[in-house]
């Protein structure tokens, strides 16, 4: 292995072990602290246009196993302590340091991750270089910024998925058809849509509003993706034609630009919620869930449209949202979560629920 650096915004230097693709590469740099799931972290569109830093000391110890895969792999580096070089699971197909250089991703193994988490977390989020020799001045990676995110991240056409059966729910109604946007979606939405019964209709990102309503969908899913809420400025146009039409279940990018949609504010994190042991709370129960996001929606900018479900149980932010006679709700975690706990996964049952009451009325 060749030495190699990752190189922080305010010119801290970091000495370790190249892995992955032999190349230089900059990125925002954020932690993540799952102790398992590294495949699913790292093939989450979410992480497009940053380095992930893991927490968890050995990583790549079971290898890689594409049926765990969330999606497309569009980190821009990965930094761990120990790699693992020699996997041991039935099910694995590789190493990861294989699969990095295949995704052309850069990497470093070696260092100090306890110490580089623990500067975010006193400092923030910042940028970050991976490189093999040490730049003169950190000028062009504190210039760094992640933009075009969810076109990069998003679906690019629309794609039909049949209800499983003989297109009956669990319950014995008729399927109910749901239109899932697209931001950058982690397949487990998918899945958990389709485990119910629901006949799945996948539509881009930037499908508009009357093209989704002429679906005739039963409900629409706005799926997680990466970057800034308010750069998509007209995906946001489209939600708020298609609030209050029919049902609405946000999860993380689409809890952030529903919330935009209905006027509400956004605010950039301190260092995010990255990682599996993230703890929610009602104010009477608390679960513990699976989170990747550097945004939050700050609730008391929805106070007259919108409750606040949930809130973080370390830092008060902004967890889920119930809107007001508009039959839509959001949440910031992950319910489909993988890796990661279920916890939450009843919240596809109340999504299921709408629909079946709206059907109801017709």
């Amino acid at each position: 292995m060749k030495k190699a650096y990752l190189v922080l915004e305010n010119g801290e230097v970091f000495e370790g072990l190249a892995i992955g693709a032999e190349r230089e590469q900059i990125g925002e740099l954020v932690f993540t602290t799952g102790m398992t799931g590294y495949l699913e972290t790292l093939t989450d569109p979410s992480y497009a246009g940053q380095i992930i830093l893991q927490t968890f000391p050995l990583i790549g110890n079971y290898g890689v196993i594409p049926e765990d895969f969330e999606g497309d792999c569009l980190a821009r580096g990965y930094v761990v302590r120990e790699l693992c070089d020699l996997p041991s699971n039935f099910r694995s197909e590789g190493t990861l340091d294989s699969f990095l250089k295949e995704k052309s991703v850069p990497g470093l193994c070696g260092v100090d991750t306890r110490a580089i988490a623990k500067r975010l977390r006193e400092q923030g989020t910042m940028n970050a270089a991976i490189c093999t020799e040490i730049p003169a001045s950190p000028e062009a990676i504190r210039k760094y910024r992640i933009t075009g995110a969810v076109e990069a991240a998003g679906g690019k056409k629309l794609t039909r998925y049949p209800a499983s059966g003989e297109s009956r729910n669990d319950s014995g109604n008729c399927a109910r058809h749901v239109v899932l946007v697209d931001y950058g979606a982690k397949r487990n939405i998918l899945r958990c849509l389709l485990e119910r019964g629901c006949e799945v209709t996948v539509v881009p990102h930037d499908t508009t509003a009357e093209e989704i309503l002429a679906l005739n969908p039963d409900g629409i899913m706005l799926s997680n993706g990466p970057g800034d809420p308010e750069e998509n400025v007209s995906e946001i146009a489209q939600i708020q034609k298609l609030i209050g039409r029919v049902p609405i279940f946000g999860i993380c990018l689409g809890h952030q630009l529903t919330a935009l949609a209905m006027g509400g504010r956004t605010v950039k994190l301190k260092y995010g919620h990255h990682g599996a042991n993230q703890p929610v709370t009602d104010g009477t129960h608390t679960w513990i869930t699976s989170q990747n996001h550097n945004y939050a929606v700050l609730a008391e900018s929805l106070s007259d449209t919108a409750e606040m479900s949930f809130w973080n149980a370390n830092d008060g932010s902004c967890e889920g949202l119930n809107y007001r006679g508009r039959n839509a709700f959001t949440v910031q975690f992950h319910p489909e979560a993988c890796g990661g706990p279920h916890d939450t996964e009843y919240l596809f049952d109340r999504f299921m629920g709408m629909m079946e009451e709206k059907h109801a009325e017709r």
